[in-house]
């Protein structure tokens, strides 16, 4: 699979550049997209470099390669999911296809020192803070609980509970300050966790204790079934306001924007300044998880519309029109993209099956009457098939 299977290559002249990217010939005046006045973007959807009066970011040629490469690699790696989800090496896998950029750009603006705390989709976010990929497919093959030291990455595991990790980033955030830490933490969420009670009561602490923490929400139009306007009747930025803290609307599929809007939103809850909320206005272009179906709540326009927003390609054609990335570079990474999912593939088929009993175990440090029932009623159930030869 192509790093452009999902819209078309478009194919624009070169034009000559430096080796910076902050020329102002380069650049236009600020720009704001039509219909949406708050939403900070440096990179519209044509590849055009736009600056925004409060949030620039100058960025070298190879900074830039690396932000390309990284959304490249992170979506072969999430294609391979899926694939092999289909093919029943996986028993769930939920893709982050079209939501690059939105994972890539926060990432690369933590220090290593910052901490992370992710749902479930967050494989963009993984990958940039190290995390093995293989580990990820572990968790959902069932063979292990995550697989990874958080400690070792600065990168919690996946909470798949919707909502509860923005109290586990603010508890941990509130207990830095005690530590004298001058570092910062981001929670992921969506815009379906938005509207949790988990969500509000982190917004709460957050707030009073003057928490150095980022809330990162990865709007992508879809709770499930559930479109956002049937969630809030205010940009979701905005419900920062009632608690106090500022909130600011990225274009989530603009890697270059969300990296500098994240950046300026840690160093403001580092700097001791209190909590920041930042909404990535992207989209889910694929299903919600392998066992959705999203052909049956939502239009194939509305996709296609949204595929001409694809962020990798955006990148792209800036990275070419501008000469900062030959051909060479491009035909390298397709056959690195190639190695990972090769790589990928025999790992999670060399994995061994964990043991069948052991979701009995650790439940209760004392035992229970009715686990014990469960354990032996389902060892009979295994028993069975081998009674019957298969």
């Amino acid at each position: 699979m192509t790093v452009e299977s999902t819209a078309a290559r478009s194919k624009q002249p070169r034009r000559s550049s430096s080796k910076r990217t902050s020329s102002p010939k380069k650049k236009a005046a600020a720009k704001k997209p039509a219909g949406d006045p708050g939403l900070v973007q440096l990179l519209t959807p044509e590849g055009e470099r736009v600056e925004h009066p409060d949030y620039a970011i100058d960025l070298t040629a190879d900074e830039l390669r690396g932000l390309y490469r990284d959304m490249v690699l992170t979506r072969a790696f999430d294609a391979e999911g899926v694939t092999l989800q289909r093919q029943g090496e996986l028993g769930l896998w939920p893709s982050l296809l079209g939501q690059e950029a939105a994972q890539v750009g926060s990432a690369r603006a933590m220090r290593d020192d910052d901490y992370a705390f992710p749902t479930y989709r967050e494989h963009g976010v993984a990958w940039v803070r190290g995390v093995p990929p293989e580990n990820l497919l572990g968790m959902f093959r069932g063979v292990n609980n995550g697989g990874w030291d958080p400690n070792s990455n600065n990168f919690h595991l996946y909470t798949i509970v919707i909502g509860s990790q923005a109290l586990h980033a603010t508890g941990y955030a509130m207990g830095i300050t005690k530590d004298g830490a001058d570092s910062s933490v981001i929670a992921y969420f969506g815009d379906g966790a938005s509207s949790q009670g988990d969500v509000a009561e982190s917004f709460t602490f957050a707030a009073v204790y003057n928490a150095p923490v980022v809330f990162f929400c990865q709007n992508n139009q879809w709770a499930i079934s559930e479109p956002t306007e049937k969630q809030s009747r205010v940009p979701l930025y905005r419900r920062a306001d009632g608690f106090g803290f500022p909130g600011v609307r990225v274009d989530g599929n603009d890697v270059l924007a969300c990296l500098a809007v994240t950046r300026a939103a840690l160093e403001h809850t580092r700097s001791g300044q209190g909590p920041m909320l930042v909404e990535a206005y992207t989209y889910r272009m694929g299903a919600h998880t392998t066992s959705d179906d999203p052909t049956r709540y939502r239009e194939d326009e509305e996709r296609k519309g949204w595929e001409a927003k694809d962020p990798i390609l955006r990148l792209r054609t800036y990275l070419e029109n501008e000469g900062l990335a030959d051909e060479d570079f491009f035909a390298s990474l397709e056959e690195e993209s190639t190695a990972l999912g090769k790589r990928v593939r025999e790992a999670i088929r060399t994995m061994e099956n964990p043991d069948e009993m052991a979701m009995f175990e650790n439940i209760y440090a004392d035992g229970h009457a009715l686990v014990d029932e469960e354990r032996a009623a389902y060892a009979a159930y295994q028993a069975s098939f081998a009674e019957e030869g298969n």
